[in-house]
């Protein structure tokens, strides 16, 4: 009788390449890749507190960003520059040099943020620092184990996206507190969403990059993803949770 394969046996039977040696190297892969994608978006992450505590700090702040002079609306459209930048024109782009524009981005979106430490208190932008971060993780870990799939969820949270800027336009020239308290409310939850569902398709995506020369890059747009994720839940979530000074 002739001796028929186990189904449970890990040997592919092509040149006894072992699958669970090829999954473990997988997974491992997966591992480093998120890995890196996390320190890139935290140090980033750093760098903008670090950078915006001190220019808040130096009196600068104060003089370029309440002054609304060219030099305010420079910085604060500046790091929208550096997102499409990226974003639009990562395929052209050395993966070195797509690194360093991150870099800049981050202390960029630092002096820009600056303005935080003028409208709210310290103790309360710590605390609301702190629970963007729980939340945060909290989050990311729910997108990275679940077995749901949220990309259905991708195109709807897009749509909130466009949707709160709109309404944030128009509060501009409405200066509607009651408007203002229901973006920031649903700037949270968008937010939080989209952080679940960036884990999820970050993940996903690691099939698709892994051993190219577009990895390092997806190292790269994975974390200014994350990144922007966390940056907007933080800032929606100061908006009514911080006490202003």
């Amino acid at each position: 009788m002739a001796n028929l394969p186990d189904p449970h046996s890990t040997s592919a039977g092509f040149g006894g390449v072992s699958v669970g040696a090829a999954d473990a190297a997988f997974d491992a892969g997966l591992r480093s890749h998120m890995l890196s994608i996390y320190n890139y978006m935290a140090s980033a992450v750093l760098v903008t507190g670090v950078v915006a505590l001190l220019f808040a700090r130096s009196g600068l702040a104060y003089q370029v960003l309440a002054g609304g002079g060219l030099a305010a609306y420079a910085l604060m459209f500046a790091p929208l520059v550096f997102v499409m930048v990226l974003s639009f024109g990562i395929n052209r782009l050395q993966t070195s040099t797509a690194q360093m524009i991150y870099w800049a981005y981050a202390v960029v979106m630092g002096l820009s943020m600056a303005s935080i430490f003028l409208v709210f208190t310290g103790m309360s932008i710590a605390q609301t620092f702190f629970a963007t971060a729980a939340a945060f993780a909290g989050l990311s870990l729910y997108g990275y184990t679940t077995r749901r799939d949220l990309s259905a969820f991708g195109s709807f949270l897009i749509m909130g996206v466009v949707g709160i800027l709109v309404a944030s336009l128009i509060n501009l020239f409405l200066h509607s507190t009651g408007l203002e308290l229901a973006i920031s409310i649903l700037g949270v939850l968008i937010f939080a969403g989209l952080t679940a569902y960036d884990t999820q398709r970050l993940k996903s995506q690691y099939a698709y990059v892994a051993g190219t020369e577009f990895e390092g890059k997806a190292v790269v747009l994975g974390a200014l993803s994350l990144y922007l994720d966390f940056v907007n839940m933080f800032m929606f979530l100061l908006r009514f949770l911080g006490n202003r000074n």
